[in-house]
């Protein structure tokens, strides 16, 4: 008996030693700096911007399909209910929730980069305002941040304007990810989303759109700066349709964010992506940015590169129900000389060359 007493207080001894000489090189480890903390969180907090955008749709249909199959199968039959009840809700202005719009992860999101809001103009709550929003880019970042989170200060520079940002129609048939859009201020790019938001919801809305689209993304590379806008003329004439001003905003930095595989033209490989962008509305791009554990792995998460948007001065437009081609034109190429004036008068603050073009096709 004495024997097992002296081996279990033995044992004893030892695991304290154990836990002491734990406890001292615990202690004696360098703590994270708040410095790393912070580049912690807005890796996260980029993190789950990504994952959502690229799989919270996705995945939450295939877990209600999946549902359909088990005893659960109710919450799959509610959640189809509710969509077809709320099918119209998206192109009537959505389901904003303003306390999302101030979610504290978005800071995070934009000191990663950072990103950046640069005011040139007052804009007038007593209009409305179609905003262009340039270059498209892989994932729309700047446009994201600036219009859709409160982070970088547009409802403070622009008091009385609430801005909305459009997107893909297809997005908002996803389930889940359609109630995270809306809640955030997101609505589909048709005539009739657009349309509500400048004829039936009073004044001071400003409706972002990415005039380039899916096709723009497909030239998106660092140190090229080209937009499809030349034969893009729908926005001008909703502007004309109900008198909303037009303003031209660009993000310097935009085309940073990630390397692409680029197809010149007249290559199978970007027929493919061009009929694909027809048919479905977006373009499948071959891109890549840093991973999640180093900046000089491949991932899919953006590089940290500075975005700065720039809102320019707004073009007046008249209010005209049938404008004429002609009409369209006049103020199509109006928007494009206020486009090129905000470029050329901001390309050198914002980490371009006097050199750098903004080519239009």
């Amino acid at each position: 008996m004495k024997t097992i007493i002296a081996a279990c207080s033995q044992n004893l001894s030892g695991s304290r030693a154990s836990i002491h000489t734990a406890l001292r090189t615990l202690l004696t480890a360098p703590w994270p700096s708040q410095r790393d903390v912070r580049s912690w969180l807005q890796l996260l907090a980029v993190l789950q911007w990504v994952l959502s955008f690229l799989l919270l749709g996705t995945v939450s249909l295939l877990i209600l399909i999946y549902l359909v199959f088990t005893s659960f199968w109710p919450i799959s039959a509610l959640y189809l209910a509710w969509i077809i009840f709320d099918w119209d809700t998206p192109e009537k202005g959505g389901r904003r929730l303003p306390c999302l719009r101030r979610w504290p992860v978005w800071r995070h999101f934009r000191d990663y980069f950072p990103v950046k809001l640069v005011k040139t103009h007052d804009l007038s709550p007593s209009h409305n305002y179609i905003i262009g929003s340039h270059p498209h880019g892989i994932l729309c970042i700047g446009a994201f941040c600036n219009f859709i989170t409160g982070s970088t200060g547009f409802w403070e520079m622009f008091p009385g304007i609430r801005p909305f940002l459009t997107t893909l129609a297809g997005n908002f048939r996803l389930p889940i990810f359609r109630e995270y859009l809306m809640s955030g201020g997101l609505c589909p790019v048709t005539r009739r989303a657009i349309g509500y938001l400048l004829s039936k919801n009073g004044t001071g809305n400003a409706v972002a759109i990415v005039i380039g689209g899916a096709a723009e993304s497909l030239s998106c590379r660092p140190g090229v700066t080209t937009l499809i806008l030349k034969n893009r003329k729908g926005f001008v004439r909703m502007a004309l349709q109900h008198g909303a001003y037009l303003v031209p905003s660009f993000s310097f930095g935009e085309n940073d964010l990630f390397r692409q595989v680029v197809f010149e033209e007249g290559s199978w490989m970007r027929s493919i992506q061009q009929r694909f962008q027809k048919m479905m509305g977006f373009a499948p791009c071959i891109f890549y940015g840093r991973g999640l554990t180093s900046v000089r792995s491949r991932g899919f998460l953006p590089y940290a590169r500075p975005i700065t948007t720039v809102v320019g001065e707004p073009v007046t437009v008249p209010k005209i129900e049938d404008p004429s081609c002609e009409t369209v034109d006049m103020y199509h190429e109006m928007y494009i000389r206020s486009l090129l004036k905000l470029f050329n008068e901001n390309k050198t603050k914002y980490g371009m060359s006097e050199t750098d073009e903004l080519h239009i096709l």
